[in-house]
């Protein structure tokens, strides 16, 4: 049996056809069976209700079925959906009958390129045999793994489903391909706020006139968000509130960072006498402050491109203020569990999957002989690197081409 189950004009288009025929005892009544690979999400039949909005499909009706947008108009009668299927009512034999998964702004069957209703619902489907479902991993490890004469002679399928969370999560931190990332501009307070379901930064860039990323670098060793802020009396000691605890108040040091010449850093640019007192002091030259005896410039500052520094306190991302208004793409590792979309596995790390799951209940078992334990561990790092090397991307031709200039030392 075949893998592919949409056909190209599901795929493509996210439509589907369907011609209403007299249903026996009810004929008035007539069901319909989506097949698309992407859920039906059902909120009202009424459009002039708020929940029909919520619907991520439209329904059309035409008594020809031709392409001509005349021919077609939208279903705005009652009707039903529950598990992909669609209960209509008063259609007259031989309608032909057109779901068509919808973007943002709606979208006509049949009309023009322009206005079809190409968008969201449908391109979130693009790409998709690339993976599966976590619910179809999931169902395929009960079948391949449990029973008897196998492995696991019996196990719960809610085990299964947490260790295969659990797995999921490890392989997005370092395994599975990144794929989220946001494009933003840096307001004028040089924060932004954290996405949703970050769990670490992958790299921070900006855009330039032409489209090239341009790559921002963490401020490790230059600055800090302090994760308190609390107010101190004359003698130094947090005071507090009425309710005993710390005030606080704003941060100093990141005002500062916010107003600083970052070009004084790089040696780019300095503004006035103060600008190179701080350089000379900064790099050993000078007499007052002697900060670190640095000599010569140090590469760690030698860029122009700017810094970023993630602000736990409040949830931000900081940056200099070089990179104030600039666009940037922030791109981000999440645990791959924080949507339903998120919710699947490259089919590359499949055969991983199912190793970890394996050997994690079995680990977690009482009286289970320890060799088989260390071979399911064994086998379970076996098919992890196989899965990072495979994800990895590598393409001879690539390399090729990068390697071209051969007369070059490669530095890093």
């Amino acid at each position: 049996m075949s893998l592919v189950t949409e056909t190209n004009q599901q795929y493509y288009q996210g439509a589907q056809i369907f011609i209403s025929a007299a249903a026996l005892p009810n004929p008035n009544t007539q069901t319909f069976t989506t097949t698309f690979d992407t859920d039906l999400v059902f909120g009202s039949s009424d459009s002039t209700q708020t929940d029909y909005a919520l619907n991520n499909f439209k329904i059309y009706t035409s008594a020809t079925g031709l392409p001509n947008p005349s021919n077609w108009s939208e279903y705005t009668s009652t009707y039903t959906v529950a598990n992909n299927t669609i209960t209509l009512t008063g259609l007259a034999t031989s309608t032909y009958i057109a779901v068509q998964l919808k973007s943002i702004d709606g979208g006509n069957y049949a009309n023009t390129e322009a206005d079809k209703a190409y968008g969201t619902a449908v391109e979130n489907n693009y790409g998709g045999y690339e993976y599966i479902k976590l619910n179809d991993a999931i169902d395929n490890f009960m079948i391949g793994y449990v029973g008897d004469g196998k492995i696991l002679q019996k196990a719960k399928k809610s085990d299964v489903l947490f260790f295969a969370k659990r797995s999921l999560q490890e392989f997005s931190y370092d395994t599975l391909k990144s794929i989220h990332s946001q494009e933003l501009t840096i307001p004028a307070s040089l924060n932004i706020v954290l996405p949703q379901d970050y769990v670490n930064y992958v790299s921070v860039c900006y855009i330039d006139e032409l489209g090239v990323k341009i790559p921002i670098y963490p401020a490790n060793n230059i600055t800090t968000s302090p994760y308190e802020n609390p107010v101190q009396d004359s003698e130094g000691v947090p005071t507090q509130d009425n309710f005993g605890s710390n005030i606080e108040g704003t941060s100093i040091t990141e005002e500062r960072w916010k107003k600083a010449n970052t070009k004084i850093l790089s040696q780019e640019f300095f503004n006035n006498l103060d600008d190179y007192a701080y350089w000379a002091n900064f790099y050993g030259f000078g007499t007052d402050i002697f900060y670190g005896q640095q000599y010569g410039i140090i590469p760690q500052y030698a860029q122009r491109n700017g810094w970023f520094n993630p602000n736990y306190r409040e949830g931000k991302m900081s940056f200099s203020s070089n990179l104030v208004n600039k666009l940037i793409v922030l791109e981000y590792i999440s645990d791959g569990l924080a949507y339903d979309s998120d919710s699947k596995v490259p089919k590359l790390a499949e055969d991983a999957l199912y190793a970890s799951i394996l050997y994690n209940i079995v680990s977690t078992r009482a009286n289970q002989p320890e060799h088989m334990v260390q071979r399911l561990k064994k086998d379970r790092s076996a098919k992890l690197r196989n899965a990072k090397i495979r994800l990895s991307n590598i393409k001879l031709d690539e390399i090729v081409q990068v390697m071209r200039g051969k007369s070059k030392w490669i530095k890093h």
